[in-house]
């Protein structure tokens, strides 16, 4: 008797904790549910891009947004408006040239699958950020340049246009007149890439990068912008980040890769530039015009930035406010 109440009292006690096991993991499951759900609702859509320029391209991107279209599509239309701008010598159409008189243009895409799209060196078409996505989404490949991404972007409707504006002209024919073309001057003018980054709805991120590159380089220069990992990068588990500046010193630290790796570590993503502008200085002897900014985005929607020098800023658009922000930074010029 005693050792079958001995093996009764086991069994319902397996039982019990079986079964409490069983209501506190279905409880457990609930919570997780519940904070998923409410980390969504964070979710809410958001961009941001570099620069000042970018407060026109971030309209076109949020319109996107706000239509409910992906991150992919709005970082697209919203880049391409900075493109497009003959104002803007520093991207696209009226970008400045090469020590030669070519304008060569440079872009990257990347969306939430860790899909991308790459071009360089690409000259006569002004929207480079759209060959870039057709790379990305209609080839094995991530990266074309030169004349083989000028013959892809013909074979996919794209059209020839004379990228050289007269203004941008004119400034290139003074500047080889001049002392200055025996060393282009770095600095915070004749650098300022557009990168934009986003997250839509569905709390997935892409973002784009787009540049003309450094004036007057050496013909067949190529910076950080089309290079996934320095100009771009994009993590739809932890966040995204672009660059701007000085495009040799952000592939030397794999800049915005970088910044991504910091905010996996739990940095925020104005703390995560910080470390990664700080890694860049230490590299780096001679920090004479070394501009550099890194701009994040992450799952939360809250974003940062950070420069080497004073004077990096960038645009900000949610459903309640449109902005822009000066970047926090090390030193003044």
């Amino acid at each position: 008797m005693k050792r079958r109440t001995f093996l009764n009292t086991s069994i319902f006690a397996s039982l019990g904790l079986f079964f409490g096991k069983a209501v506190f993991a279905s409880s457990s499951n609930k919570q997780n549910v519940s904070i998923s759900t409410s980390e969504k609702t964070l979710n809410n859509p958001v961009v941001v891009s570099t620069w000042k320029h970018g407060t026109e391209a971030n309209k076109a991107a949020w319109k996107s947004l706000k239509l409910g279209k992906s991150a992919l599509d709005a970082v697209e239309l919203g880049v391409r408006v900075t493109e497009s701008d003959v104002s803007n010598k520093s991207v696209g159409l009226g970008g400045r040239p090469d020590r030669d008189g070519n304008v060569t243009l440079d872009a990257c895409i990347m969306n939430h699958e860790s899909e991308c799209g790459s071009v360089a060196f690409l000259q006569h078409i002004e929207n480079p950020i759209s060959v870039a996505r057709k790379v990305m989404e209609n080839t094995p490949h991530i990266m074309l340049v030169g004349s083989g991404a000028l013959e892809f972007a013909l074979e996919n409707g794209f059209k020839k246009t004379n990228l050289l504006s007269p203004d941008t002209e004119a400034e290139w024919k003074r500047w080889k007149e001049s002392e200055t073309q025996k060393k282009p001057e770095i600095n915070h003018e004749n650098h300022d890439t557009i990168g934009m980054l986003a997250m839509d709805k569905e709390g997935n991120l892409s973002g784009a990068c787009t540049t003309s590159g450094w004036a007057y380089k050496l013909p067949g220069r190529v910076g950080d912008s089309p290079l996934i990992g320095a100009g771009l990068f994009i993590d739809n588990e932890i966040g995204a980040a672009c660059a701007t500046g000085m495009g040799e010193a952000v592939i030397r630290i794999a800049g915005s890769h970088t910044v991504v790796e910091l905010m996996r570590q739990g940095h925020s993503p104005t703390d995560a530039c910080k470390l990664a502008v700080e890694r860049i200085i230490k590299k780096h002897k001679n920090l004479e015009g070394l501009q550099v900014g890194f701009l994040a985005l992450n799952k939360k929607g809250q974003s940062g930035a950070y420069s080497t020098y004073s004077g990096f800023n960038y645009a900000y658009t949610d459903q309640n406010k449109e902005e822009l922000i000066d970047a926090a930074y090390k030193m003044e010029w």
